[in-house]
Formats: structure tokens, C-alpha cells, sequence
């Protein structure tokens, strides 16, 4: 008990935390002060009851904050197998877990685990949001909102009547002329209004994500994933059989799965609900077979310059391969020259795989072990594609045939610009 509890105050102990709980501070005690000046909660009812709906709505936010940090998504247990060992051919095997992912479950490379149900990892929370605590990260979003608009209001009207107040002096407005302003005060006060007008606009885009999800009884990569489906049918003819989501219950029975008495969680996130003529594993064969084509559509790269693995490295590939980096807080890998790469994801300036381990990194050689991620994006220009060519031997009937890299030291600059000039650069799913 004593070790999950620092466990549960170390999540607290990282910028995320750090920056979501200051700013929800500062919003509520610059409103408060200058609530004091504007409305005062001790000179009438209306005021005490303003200000104490402020006070809820703070708290109630600060509250599901904590548990949403404190709750987590709910993780998979490690080595996980299904009870039924004929269904593990239904599911994905994970390598870093050591066993396999339970349907809707996803491993999260910032938290190190398959997590139930993921959604998203949330830096602010310093956690993954899923299973167990959507429905308190979706409160912290609709109390946070309703808060900050309400401070909107009071800051607003406390800088109008703040710098206003010589105006209200001289005109024989003294009852309007409440708000005195020091140095200290109005730059609160304009920080405070900056942040809450923040935090309004960023936190109802993100709502509103998060409703949409919730309604359908999807997650965010659950989304990607019916996208993948819906286009592998498009581009395959062969393909008959029509994908049906299978955890969109009706938009009541949705809700119910999410905020339900408990405010937490139902069932045990492994097996769900699912929708007349689905199976619990109707979509974990869909991400096998969007899985396998992915393999099949697999090239090989290999690294001609040393790639660093940082996120800009404007100084060793310039300033084009920079503006062009991909949107995304996938890694970034670090390579050497003759690193083979698998490469799945292209575009115009980066490419995205997994470096092919070296024998010794097989073996468990910890000098030879390199840092970093193996999976990530890295720059397009350092690599090239390898192409067999095929070679007539000398020996035998002449037919014999030997698989040769094409990309060889000198020819490897010149193949790349013949790729580029070809239009290799074409954006995957």
C-alpha cells in the first residue's frame, strides 16, 4: 500500500502535473481577489452565491484531477494470456509486456505497459487516459471550462472597471469605482484572464474530442483504426467481408459504459459489450490483418550518414528536413551508417521503422547495447532504399540468381535523387 501511494504522488512530481495544478491555481486565486473587489461575497446573497459556485467548480475540477492522475487507465496485467488459448491467434503479442494485448488494449511506450481501453497518453496527467478514469478526465474538462469562463467573467469585468476607475471617480460613480489597481494586481490580472481564456478555448477542443469518442464508444486510436478499415476495403476489390465496428452500443448504452454510478469503471476492461453479429474479436482480426499488410508493404532501408535521433537537427540534415518534420510525438531514432531499417510509414523528408538489431544486441551484449529507441522516424536524405537486383552467376546452367543491395557507398547519393525524381515519396496509411 505505503509503495503505490509514492508511486501515486511521484506522477505528481513531473512538469505536466506541475504546469496543469499551477494553473488552475493561479486562475482561482487571482478570481478570488479580484471577485473581492468587484463583487464583494460578504454585501449580498447574489455575491456569496457567485462565489461559492466559483469555489465548486475549482474544487470539483482540482478533485477529479487527482483522481483521473491517481486512478489511471487501468493496466494490463504482464504476461497476460486469454483464458481460452485457442482465441490468442485472434490477439497481438506484445513483446515488451511479454504477453498478449486484450481487445481494446494498446501499449503505451511512455508508460512501459499495455493499457486497457487506451485513448491517449495525457502529459498533463502524467498518465495514459483509459478504462478506469475517462469518466473523471472528462469531468476535470467540463468543470475546468465552466470555472475558467466563469473567471473569464470576473477578470474581465474587474480590468474594465480597474482601469476605468478615475473615470467613475470624477463622474460621481464612486459605487462603480470598487476596483483599485497596483502593479502587482493588474499584471495578475492580466496574466489570470491570458490563462483562463486559455484554458476555455484549448480544454473545449478537447471536450469536444472526447465527447465525440465517448457518444460512439470509441477511442482516439480505435478512430484510426476504423479509418484503416474502411480504406483497406476501398482499395482491395478481393475484399468481401464488410467491417463493423463492434462496440457502438447506441449513444445511451455508450454513456452508460463511461459515467455510470461508480463514476469509474464497469467490468474488468478486457471483455466488452459488443453489437449484434460482432464477437469480442471482431476488431483485434481487423488490426491483424491491417497489421499484415503492413508487413507486406515493409521496405528496407539503409543509412548512409550518421542520423542523431533529435527532433530538429537543423544543423546536420538543414532546415527543409526540419520544417517538413512529421506532427506526431513518436520517437525519433538515432542511427549509424549500414544500420538496416524497416521502414512502413513514408513521406516527402522522413521516413518511420524499426532498425534491425546487430547480432551482438540479439545476444544480450550490454556493450554493444545502443541507447535510444529502435522505432521512431529519422530523416529521409540519410538513407536509401535496398533493391535486389538480380545477377547472373557463372556456374551451372547460368540461371543461378544472387540477391545484391543495389545502394552501395558511392552509388547510395545518386540512387536516393533517382528515387526522389521518381516520386517515391508517397504518403502510407
Amino acid at each position: 500500500m505505503m509503495s503505490a501511494e509514492i508511486s501515486g504522488f511521484r506522477r505528481f512530481l513531473h512538469w505536466g502535473p506541475i504546469a496543469a495544478l499551477s494553473i488552475i491555481k493561479c486562475i482561482t486565486l487571482t478570481t478570488l481577489y479580484m471577485n473581492s473587489m468587484w463583487w464583494p461575497p460578504n454585501e449580498s446573497f447574489a455575491g456569496f452565491a457567485h462565489q461559492a459556485l466559483f469555489l465548486l467548480l475549482s474544487t470539483l475540477a482540482t478533485f477529479n484531477y487527482v483522481m483521473a492522475t491517481l486512478t489511471g487507465p487501468g493496466l494490463m496485467p504482464k504476461r497476460w494470456h486469454p483464458k481460452d488459448p485457442k482465441a490468442a491467434q485472434f490477439l497481438q503479442y506484445c513483446k515488451k509486456c511479454e504477453g498478449y494485448k486484450a481487445p481494446r488494449s494498446h501499449h503505451c511506450r511512455k508508460c512501459d505497459r499495455c493499457v486497457k481501453k487506451m485513448d491517449h497518453h495525457c502529459p498533463w496527467i502524467n498518465h495514459c487516459v483509459g478504462w478506469a478514469n475517462h469518466a473523471y478526465f472528462t469531468y476535470f474538462l467540463l468543470f475546468s471550462i465552466l470555472g475558467s469562463l466563469q473567471g473569464t467573467v470576473v477578470l474581465c469585468c474587474s480590468f474594465w472597471r480597474g482601469i476605468y476607475r478615475y473615470y467613475y471617480l470624477t463622474h460621481g460613480l464612486t459605487h462603480l469605482a470598487s476596483v483599485q489597481f497596483t502593479l502587482l494586481s493588474i499584471i495578475m490580472c492580466i496574466l489570470g484572464m491570458g490563462l483562463a481564456i486559455g484554458v476555455v478555448i484549448g480544454l473545449s477542443m478537447l471536450l469536444f474530442i472526447q465527447l465525440k469518442t465517448i457518444v460512439n464508444n470509441q477511442t482516439g486510436i480505435e478512430i484510426w483504426i476504423v479509418e484503416k478499415a474502411i480504406y483497406r476495403r476501398y482499395r482491395n476489390a478481393d475484399c468481401d467481408d464488410e467491417f463493423l465496428y463492434p462496440y457502438d452500443l447506441g449513444w445511451r448504452s455508450n454513456l452508460r459504459l463511461v459515467f455510470n454510478d461508480e463514476c469509474q469503471k464497469r467490468g474488468d476492461g478486457i471483455e466488452w459489450p459488443v453489437a449484434e453479429g460482432c464477437d469480442q474479436y471482431t476488431l483485434t482480426r481487423e488490426q491483424l490483418a491491417q497489421k499484415e499488410e503492413k508487413r507486406a508493404r515493409t521496405r528496407t532501408f539503409r543509412c548512409i550518414r550518421p542520423v542523431t535521433g533529435r527532433w530538429l537537427p537543423i544543423f546536420s540534415q538543414g532546415w527543409r528536413v526540419c520544417v517538413a518534420a512529421p506532427c506526431s510525438d513518436e520517437p525519433r531514432i538515432s542511427l549509424r551508417p549500414n544500420d538496416l531499417i524497416k521502414v512502413t510509414r513514408f513521406r516527402n523528408h522522413w521516413l518511420f521503422g524499426e532498425r534491425v538489431l546487430s547480432e551482438q544486441e540479439l545476444a544480450g551484449d550490454k556493450k554493444r547495447q545502443r541507447k535510444g529507441p529502435i522505432r521512431g522516424w529519422f530523416p529521409r536524405r540519410s538513407a536509401v532504399e535496398v533493391i535486389e537486383a538480380v545477377q547472373e552467376g557463372s556456374g551451372g546452367d547460368g540461371n543461378s540468381e544472387t540477391p545484391t543491395p543495389l545502394a552501395q557507398n558511392g552509388n547510395a547519393h545518386s540512387h536516393l535523387k533517382q528515387q526522389q525524381r521518381n516520386g517515391h515519396a508517397k504518403k502510407y496509411m
